[in-house]
């Protein structure tokens, strides 16, 4: 509780020193751990331009999992041990859900992924967002309408969110993480 006070009175004296034309109080330094990124300023820390790559990046992603051209697709990924992809599970020990690390794993998800039948993606691009994190570290989020008859799902078109984290590595914008969650179901209507 004493924190929340001393966090009111700075603010406070703040305002005040605004009004008072008096230089304002300096901005508390962050906590102990904190990446600075997130201290920085409102200002994304990527140009217009790097921002409208990494969108450009996204749409490619699409269209290469829409024509299952694995080798593009690998190409797209950060290839690192460390790089990442979470999407359906297809058996007891990956979990019904699950986190594939390292481009191998990636890569034989994603070809099992094809091997299941189409698949389509369906980006809602007026939504898609792009921040960047740092100079070479960006997050891409969007909702995705997926069609996919794999590890038991149906083939029926399914509402998903996809974070993609970027890195810029080898010259370009890299896959360094792709989060794919499905949105379950709104909850029925009480009456």
């Amino acid at each position: 509780m004493p924190k929340m006070f001393l966090a009111a009175y700075v603010s406070l004296a703040a305002l005040a020193a605004g009004a008072s034309g008096a230089a304002p109080a300096p901005a508390p330094a962050p906590a102990q751990g904190t990446p600075p990124a997130i201290h920085a300023a409102t200002k994304d820390s990527l140009t217009p331009e790097t921002l409208n790559r990494i969108k450009a990046r996204f749409g490619e992603i699409m269209d290469l999992a829409n024509r299952h051209d694995l080798k593009a697709l690998h190409q797209m990924f950060w290839q690192s041990p460390s790089a990442l992809l979470v999407a359906k599970g297809a058996v007891a020990s990956e979990g019904n859900w699950a986190g594939f690390w390292g481009n191998d794993a990636i890569d034989e998800k994603l070809r099992d992924i094809a091997a299941s039948g189409p698949v389509v993606l369906r980006p809602d691009l007026a939504r898609l967002k792009v921040v960047g994190l740092t100079q070479d570290v960006a997050e891409s989020y969007d909702p995705v309408t997926i069609t996919v008859s794999y590890a038991g799902q149906d083939g029926t078109p399914k509402p998903f969110l996809m974070i993609i984290d970027w890195i810029h590595a080898g010259g370009d914008w890299k896959v360094a993480s792709e989060i794919i969650l499905p949105v379950p179901p709104a909850p029925a209507a009480r009456g």
